[in-house]
Formats: C-alpha cells, sequence, structure tokens
C-alpha cells in the first residue's frame, strides 16, 4: 500500500465517522440509521440522515438529502470535484442522483442486498448507456454500519 493509498483510507474513515454519526442521529429519531456526508475539496459541504419517516418523503434518504443541501451550499448542481459518503450501499434512486449530480466519487460502508445500486444488485455507477460514470468505494467502515442497522431493526422487532 503506498503512502497515497494509506492517506486515502484515513481520509474515507474519517469521513465515514461523520456519515455514522448521523446514521445514530436518525436512529435516535426512529429513522432507520443511514447517514451521509458530502465532500469538496477535502471539506464537508453537507450532513444528512434518513428522514423518511418525520418528514413523511419517499425521497428523504440521507444521501439525496446530503447531495441537495449540498448542491444549495455550493450554489451549483454539478457535484463535480465531491465525494459522497454513505453508511449504506445507495439505491437505485440515489445512485441516479449521483450519476445526473455529476460526483465524482461515492464511499459506501454495509452493501445492500436488496436494494444496492453500485456494485451489489445493479452498477449505476459504471453503466456505459449514461452519461457519466463515477469512482466507488465499498465497506469502508461496513462492521460497523451494519452493526448499527441490525441493533435498530433487532430493536424494533422486538416491540
Amino acid at each position: 500500500m503506498t503512502a497515497g493509498e494509506k492517506s486515502a483510507g484515513a481520509e474515507d474513515e474519517h469521513f465515514m465517522r461523520m456519515a455514522l454519526d448521523e446514521a445514530a442521529a436518525a436512529a435516535e429519531e426512529g429513522e432507520v440509521p443511514i447517514g451521509a456526508v458530502v465532500v469538496c475539496d477535502g471539506a464537508v459541504v453537507a450532513r444528512a440522515h434518513n428522514r423518511r419517516e418525520t418528514d413523511a418523503d419517499p425521497s428523504a434518504h440521507a444521501e439525496f438529502a446530503a447531495m441537495v443541501a449540498a448542491s444549495r451550499a455550493l450554489g451549483r448542481w454539478r457535484l463535480t470535484g465531491c465525494t459522497v459518503y454513505v453508511t449504506l450501499e445507495p439505491c437505485l434512486m440515489c445512485a441516479g442522483l449521483m450519476v445526473n449530480a455529476r460526483v465524482d466519487r461515492c464511499v459506501y460502508g454495509a452493501a445492500d442486498p436488496k436494494g444496492g445500486a453500485l456494485g451489489t444488485l445493479y452498477d449505476v455507477s459504471h453503466d456505459p448507456r449514461l452519461n457519466h460514470e463515477f469512482a466507488v468505494t465499498s465497506g469502508v467502515l461496513a462492521d460497523e454500519a451494519a452493526e448499527l442497522l441490525r441493533t435498530f431493526f433487532r430493536a424494533r422487532r422486538r416491540k
């Protein structure tokens, strides 16, 4: 592993920990614990967590909300130069937004065997039929992200 790869790995873990903090906030609100952070030029420009129940909004996924907030913060719809960190592999809707927003990269924690669209069920990030491709790094702090989800759903089933 090169020094640059070690640095990128440490940076990815740093920002994924912020996304995990957002996921924990979602759980405290009774939402599915998924969090996201958008980083541009090394700086966090937006953070969000799931709010589907709170907002009664099917699009209120963590990464979707974070990308919308990042666009507003940056004053542009194109999120070129940005990396989206999210604790769970994005679904088709969110991966599609990443294509449309022209993100450079997505880093996610746990894979989603029921809806993952960045390699598990589909790979929207590298579909040559679409007008944009972006890099994907998977499995960053995956165990921690998956454990948050398992704990949340275990508690919900007990109720």
